[in-house]
């Protein structure tokens, strides 16, 4: 990814915080700055903030950047279509057991044995017991009625249990719990429109490419290969982003691939190094669809290619 943030977990379990805390390495220009205080601004005022964004656009990075930013730990979870709301919350598993012998009177015995279903927690209801920080990754691959139980939790501040327990049925939420979401809109399969009322409760940010510095900065640095040689490839992928002769999307990650393999086998970004050329074409290549149609169009896209690659890496 464009951005990282190094984290370890807190405790074991399925329940397992994060501790969040930015990379050294972390690249903020001023296009990240303004993104990650806009998003500080909305949570410090107890809005929930989605970031929205095609494949590529560092969504998940700069959403754990943002929780780095709050301090507290993080409960990470990935949408899924298998979800069902206890899958977030919790539920009853196993049992709890409780035998009682009483022999205060010698001559009589009592004998007392029941059982209750046990709750075990899990990541959501965690972090609003404790006031965690929760990234909800690509909370539309899980279905709607599962991501419910989030409507009580980021309006009315209360988590409500399906437990027998009539004390552990409601839980007030933490004042310290914040909640960052992430989302593709250009994802098809897999992928549900979130419910009008939770997308009511967030405050959304889309995220696009970022400017040519900016992926020229995180390029260098993800990759380890000096700017000028970054600043080439950059410019060779977005060149050929704005070409539109492509099903995927070139992102800031095909920079990084093209880069980072460059400076591992120690090649030179240039059109005359063919093994330089042959990375550029294995990874942008790719972004066309293996379909016969696609393949008829390989041809046309392979002269474009190296013709970019000419032009951006021939000197």
């Amino acid at each position: 990814m464009a951005m990282a943030t190094a984290t370890r977990p807190m405790f074991e379990g399925a329940t397992a915080a994060l501790s969040v805390r930015p990379r050294p390495d972390f690249v903020e220009t001023p296009a990240v700055r303004d993104l990650t205080k806009r998003a500080l601004a909305y949570l410090a005022a107890g809005f929930p903030v989605h970031f929205r964004g095609a494949a590529g656009t560092g969504k998940t990075t700069l959403a754990l950047h943002v929780a780095a930013q709050l301090g507290r730990p993080v409960m990470l979870i990935a949408g899924d279509e298998e979800f069902a709301t206890s899958d977030l919350i919790g539920g009853q598993y196993g049992y709890r057991y409780r035998k009682v012998i009483d022999q205060f009177i010698h001559s009589v015995l009592k004998y007392e044995e029941d059982a209750t279903q046990r709750w075990v927690d899990h990541r959501l209801t965690t972090a609003c017991r404790e006031g965690f920080t929760l990234v909800y990754d690509e909370f539309t691959r899980s279905r709607p009625e599962a991501n419910n139980v989030l409507l009580g939790v980021l309006e009315e501040q209360l988590l409500i249990l399906p437990t027998t327990s009539r004390d552990d049925a409601i839980v007030k939420v933490h004042p310290d719990f914040r909640a960052i979401f992430t989302s593709n809109p250009q994802e098809y399969a897999g992928v549900h429109e979130a419910q009008d009322a939770l997308s009511d409760r967030l405050v959304t940010m889309d995220l696009d490419f970022y400017d040519r510095e900016t992926e020229i900065a995180i390029t260098t640095a993800q990759s380890g290969l000096p700017s000028e040689g970054a600043t080439r490839i950059v410019d060779l992928v977005r060149d050929f982003r704005a070409s539109g002769e492509y099903d995927q999307t070139p992102t800031l990650r095909s920079c990084i691939m093209i880069a980072k393999v460059t400076a591992m086998q120690g090649l030179r970004p240039s059109a005359q190094d063919a093994q330089f050329v042959c990375i550029c074409l294995d990874v942008l290549e790719s972004k066309t669809a293996f379909t016969s149609k696609a393949r008829e169009r390989r041809p046309q896209q392979r002269k474009m290619l190296l013709s970019l690659i000419e032009h951006h890496c021939g000197g």
